[in-house]
C-alpha cells in the first residue's frame, strides 16, 4: 500500500496518496513492532504532508520516523523493507525544503554533506540546497550547489538525479534575467533530454 502512494506522491497528487498511507499506518501498526515498516510508512507519509504545506503534521510524522533508531539489531531481518535511520536526515531535509522552510532546512542537509553518501544521495542532497538558494534568492548558492548535482549527474547518467534537477529547473523561471541562471537552466535541459524515454 504504501508502494502505491509513493506513485500519487511523484506524481504530487499528495492528497490522493494520504488516504492510502492512514491505512497503511493503522496496519503497520498491527504488525511486528519489531520490524521498522511503521517507521517507514511515517517518513512516507510526511513527504505528503510536506507537499500539501502541513508543517506540522510533517513534522509529527518525521519524529515518529525517528523512532526507528530505538530498534535493535538488523530490523530489516534480510527482508524486503532496508529502512533505518540513515536516510532521517535526508528526508526532513527534502520535507522542509518542499515546505518552503529553508530556515529549517539548510542546517540539517549540510550536516549531511559530512556523511559517506551515495552520488546518487549526495546529488539529491545538493540539489535540496540549490532550491535552498533559489528560495532565498542566493544565486551564488543556487549555483554552487546545482553545478556539484550537475557534475555528479553527467559523472553517474542516473536518471534520478536528472529527475531531481529536472525539479529545480522548473522554479528557475523568476531568475532567468540572470545569465549564470540562464546558463544553468539549459545545462539542466541537457541532461534532462539525455533521459527522456
Amino acid at each position: 500500500m504504501t508502494r502505491h502512494a509513493f506513485v500519487e506522491i511523484y506524481e504530487q497528487r499528495f492528497d490522493k496518496a494520504l488516504p492510502m498511507l492512514e491505512l497503511a499506518a493503522r496496519l503497520a501498526r498491527r504488525g511486528d513492532g519489531a520490524l521498522p515498516t511503521r517507521y517507514w510508512v511515517s517518513s512516507v507519509q510526511a513527504q505528503a504532508f510536506a507537499g500539501l504545506g502541513e508543517l506540522a503534521a510533517c513534522q509529527r510524522t518525521l519524529d515518529a520516523a525517528e523512532q526507528v533508531r530505538e530498534l535493535s539489531g538488523d530490523a530489516s531481518n534480510g527482508g524486503w523493507l532496508r529502512f533505518d535511520d540513515s536516510r532521517l536526515a535526508e528526508e526532513r531535509g527534502a520535507c522542509y525544503v518542499q515546505l518552503r522552510r529553508p530556515d529549517l532546512a539548510e542546517s540539517v542537509l549540510a550536516g549531511t554533506l559530512r556523511q559517506n553518501l551515495s552520488a546518487r544521495r549526495r546529488a539529491s542532497v545538493l540539489t535540496d540546497l540549490a532550491i535552498i538558494g533559489l528560495q532565498r534568492g542566493d544565486v551564488d548558492r543556487l549555483i554552487i550547489h546545482a553545478e556539484a548535482a550537475l557534475e555528479i549527474a553527467r559523472r553517474t547518467g542516473s536518471g534520478f538525479i536528472s529527475r531531481k534537477l529536472q525539479g529545480l529547473r522548473d522554479h528557475l523561471a523568476p531568475l532567468l534575467g540572470n545569465s549564470r541562471a540562464r546558463r544553468l537552466d539549459q545545462q539542466i535541459m541537457v541532461i534532462s533530454r539525455n533521459f527522456e524515454p
